[in-house]
């Protein structure tokens, strides 16, 4: 459905002269509809979370609002006063109050008399300047105002005029009063870099002076082409902290020192939340070259420059933190994280691990995975205290890790892990120190061959049966001649069996017999399970006498002895 024009109803002959409103190009309707939807939605955002329902919904209305106004123009230029949001003068939404809530005031009370909106801000940058006008009404009198607030966020789709209070107003964007902006940063490089014979509008051609006396030569004007552009690039947030430091050092008045730790401590919290993490990582490093190089320090102004990356590692933050890029579609460069994620102090080691399990995005998880690395092969004492901690997830990740690196200090406390109710714990434990090899860890999984969980004892006694280790050969022999391993399912009972054959040695010979060719009075013999385990264990012993009793039964009828046989024989011979 088109809606009318707003021409449609004017009065003839009312064509906006001298004294009177310019002619409107459409009916208000659309833009009064659009400011309502958008002071709710601005009202939504600071009440609920982005997964709220009402949130998405109020986010999604007022961006479905835009779609009539786009299609009458291109532009929507909007004017403040304090109590009002004019459009071509006339009053499209009016509040009376001047408080944090009233849209109007927030955008005059800081110098913004009008603002320029064009297609693709409602989907693009709407949720952005609902963030900041949120900050505003949060914001500490000394913290940034929304004009430094919207130069910050640089929108591509948001044009904005402003009065610097107590000076003349400023020309606005209305017709007669243009005031052409100043060339951004790419217009200035694509001008610096334009072909010689190139020439560009309200730009000096650098040939136009080739001919004169004194012109700079070749490498001159390398040399300014290249400072151009590493003024452009260069990343003014760090100068800024560089700044600050340098005060630090130099005034040692306590007043100044602890001023400048206040600004340091915002600045950390601003590039957080803005996601610059980069210079995150570039504060916190810088914080602890100060602490060491700067002369006067007292004890609390150490503690206090110091402890940043501590705050940084502390549980909630750090959650935050991961949480959040995690959910993130757009990522900082990996660069970024990676210099972030070294400044994580051995505090942060236990968050991670508690994290790392519930990580989505590869890419982060990756990162905090050599995030963890670093701190556990850095801080042992750290990771092996978290082996025992009350956070299931915590341990078993502590554990793993231990394992992989072959932790030695860490056997102790995966023994006291076997005892845990928990299997997959126990599992976990028995891994570990199955990994880390140490005759510790070997005598520590002894009694887990008896553990009250089937894949908890196959993998001890694997573990064990793999390195020979004879002093678990006690608590082996009495479970092979039990009746327990009897009623175990095929593959316990080969764990068993080629553990006991790994190390009984020929002394065993007469009990395997026994089993694989031996009759009861009645002529029955044992299962043809526990026959097949006891050719295997045969052929694990290898010596003549071993080979000798597997022969009697080569030509068992016994489909799964015969194989179990053949393949003992076969090793054996090897």
């Amino acid at each position: 459905m088109t809606l009318p024009t707003a021409t449609d109803t004017q009065p003839a002959g009312n064509t906006g002269g001298a004294g009177e409103l310019p002619a409107l190009p459409f009916l208000p309707a659309p833009v009064e509809e659009m400011l309502r939807l958008f002071t709710r939605a601005v009202r939504a955002h600071q009440l609920y979370l982005p997964n709220n329902p009402v949130y998405k919904g109020a986010i999604d209305a007022v961006r479905n609002a835009f779609a009539p106004i786009w299609h009458h123009t291109k532009e929507l230029t909007l004017k403040f006063t304090e109590g009002d949001i004019r459009w071509f003068g006339r009053p499209v939404l009016s509040e009376s109050t001047k408080s944090s809530d009233s849209v109007p005031w927030t955008f005059f009370k800081d110098g913004i008399r009008e603002i320029q909106l064009s297609p693709g801000f409602e989907q693009e940058e709407l949720v952005k300047l609902f963030d900041i006008l949120q900050r505003v009404r949060k914001a500490a009198p000394e913290e940034d105002d929304l004009l430094t607030m919207l130069w910050t966020a640089d929108f591509a789709n948001l044009r904005y005029r402003y009065v610097d209070l107590g000076l003349e107003p400023v020309p606005t964007i209305a017709d007669g009063g243009e005031v052409p902006p100043p060339p951004a940063p790419d217009q200035v490089h694509a001008a610096i870099h334009a072909p010689p014979d190139e020439s560009r509008p309200g730009v000096i051609n650098m040939q136009d002076f080739d001919a004169t006396l004194h012109f700079l030569d070749d490498k001159e004007l390398q040399y300014l082409r290249q400072e151009v552009d590493f003024e452009y690039s260069a990343d003014l947030r760090q100068n800024i902290i560089g700044v600050l430091f340098d005060i630090y050092e130099t005034q040692t008045t306590p007043a100044i020192r602890e001023e400048i730790s206040g600004l340091i401590e915002q600045l950390m919290l601003l590039f957080l939340a803005a996601g610059q993490l980069r210079n995150v990582a570039y504060l916190l490093g810088e914080t602890q070259i100060v602490v060491k190089r700067a002369s006067g320090l007292t004890a609390e102004q150490t503690a206090q420059l110091g402890q940043l990356p501590d705050r940084l590692s502390a549980a909630e933050p750090l959650s935050q933190l991961l949480q959040g890029l995690d959910e993130s579609a757009d990522l900082p460069p990996q660069a970024e994280l990676t210099e972030l994620f070294e400044q994580l102090r051995p505090l942060a080691l236990g968050t991670i691990l508690a994290t790392l399990p519930r990580l989505q995005n590869t890419r982060v998880r990756s990162l905090v995975e050599l995030a963890a690395n670093r701190l556990a092969s850095g801080h042992t004492a750290e990771l092996v205290q978290l082996i025992l901690s009350p956070d299931r997830r915590v341990a078993l990740e502590a554990a793993r890790r231990a394992g992989a690196m072959k932790t030695a200090a860490a056997v102790v406390p995966l023994a006291k892990l076997l005892n845990s109710a928990d299997v997959a714990s126990r599992q976990a434990a028995v891994h570990s120190l199955t990994e880390i090899g140490s005759a510790g860890a070997f005598q520590a999984l002894e009694r887990s061959i008896e553990d009250k969980d089937r894949d908890v004892r196959v993998a001890a006694v694997r573990a064990l049966g793999a390195k020979m280790y004879r002093g678990v050969f006690a608590r082996l022999d009495a479970q092979v001649k039990g009746k327990a391993i009897r009623d175990a399912d095929l593959t316990e009972k080969m764990a068993f069996f080629e553990a006991y054959g790994a190390m009984c040695g020929e002394n065993g010979i007469p009990f395997l017999d026994a089993i694989l060719n031996g009759k009861s009075m009645f002529g029955k013999r044992e299962d043809p399970e526990l026959r097949a385990c006891a050719a295997i264990a045969l052929g694990r012993i290898g010596t003549t006498k071993a080979q000798d009793a597997l022969q009697q039964a080569a030509a068992e009828k016994e489909v799964v002895v015969r194989s179990a046989v053949a393949r003992a024989m076969r090793s054996g011979a090897q």
